[in-house]
């Protein structure tokens, strides 16, 4: 990994405390009164005052050079990122928070495979390798609940799902970032998913019953979608992308040191291996890439 320089401590410093805020998300999942789909919706909806004011000050300073925003692209980036954060969501509640969290950061290697399939970008040998090596980990992971049946591999199931979505909307917002801020792109995105999440979160306990419970929906609204993904957007977009893959590979560990810490959640030895060998496939996957796919300012992550 590059040393930074002395003058990109900063963002540095950014991108390390964005990843640590998002790797807290899966906790206040768990700890919320209302249901995943719920917690998600009110994820998206309490986020978009903060984000909505950075999209401001963004378009502002664009003055005048801003594109406008009625474009088909913005509803898929909403459509996906809302079954990522649902299907994530819905995990969490059927598997351990550090297991799902790595599970739904598979994205990069999805990415990949998907400008392959899509935009014919044909991979190194390399980076073949490197997808089987983390295969090789997932199924670490995964083996001692193969056993079991699909009801023990549904929370895996939906996580892996995630990594989907996730992967094609960070292909949608590459494709937008060349024409929109960061700060608009999200604002957007966000707006989208919450209004399509709105309906599925009426089906579940839709409120929080105490203040407690308000107080945790919007803590996960702040550490999750507006403060953890503007300090990663930041961080991003003046350090080289070698360092900020950093933050996908804190964001697990955090995830799971908070799930150890906080909810009594311990890895076995074989899956915390399958993790470090997920983890490691995916270092060499994103070094593999012959012609890499630009990714946005926003970070990987649902998470």
């Amino acid at each position: 990994m590059m040393r930074p320089e002395r003058s990109e401590l900063p963002a540095l410093l950014a991108l390390l405390a964005g990843a640590l805020a998002i790797g807290s998300s899966g906790l206040f999942v768990r700890w919320s009164e209302t249901g995943p789909l719920a917690t998600a919706f009110w994820r998206g909806a309490l986020a978009l005052p903060p984000l909505a004011l950075w999209a401001l000050m963004e378009r502002r300073a664009a003055r005048g050079r801003a594109a406008p925003l009625l474009e088909p692209l913005f509803l898929w980036a909403g459509v996906f990122f809302a079954a990522d954060i649902g299907l994530w969501h819905l995990s969490l509640v059927r598997n351990s928070v550090g297991i799902s969290t790595l599970e739904a950061n598979t994205a990069p290697l999805v990415v990949s495979i998907l400008a392959w399939a899509v935009f014919g970008e044909r991979p190194r040998l390399g980076f073949l390798l490197a997808t089987l090596l983390a295969f090789a980990g997932m199924l670490l992971i995964l083996g001692p609940k193969l056993a079991a049946g699909s009801h023990a591999l549904a929370g895996d199931a939906l996580a892996l799902g995630a990594a989907w979505f996730y992967a094609a909307y960070l292909l949608a917002v590459a494709r937008l970032r060349a024409r929109h801020g960061t700060a608009v792109v999200m604002f957007v995105s966000t707006l989208i998913f919450s209004a399509l999440l709105l309906p599925f979160a009426l089906t579940e306990r839709f409120l929080p019953l105490t203040t407690h419970g308000w107080l945790v929906v919007l803590g996960c609204a702040l550490s999750a979608q507006a403060l953890g993904q503007s300090l990663i957007a930041y961080g991003l977009a003046h350090l080289p992308a070698t360092l900020g893959a950093v933050a996908l590979y804190l964001q697990v560990v955090a995830s799971a040191a908070y799930a150890w810490l906080l909810l009594d959640e311990r890895l076995t030895p074989l899956q915390l291996a399958g993790g470090v060998i997920v983890l490691l496939g995916i270092a060499l996957a994103r070094a593999a890439r012959s012609t890499p796919t630009p990714e946005p300012a926003a970070p990987p992550l649902p998470d």
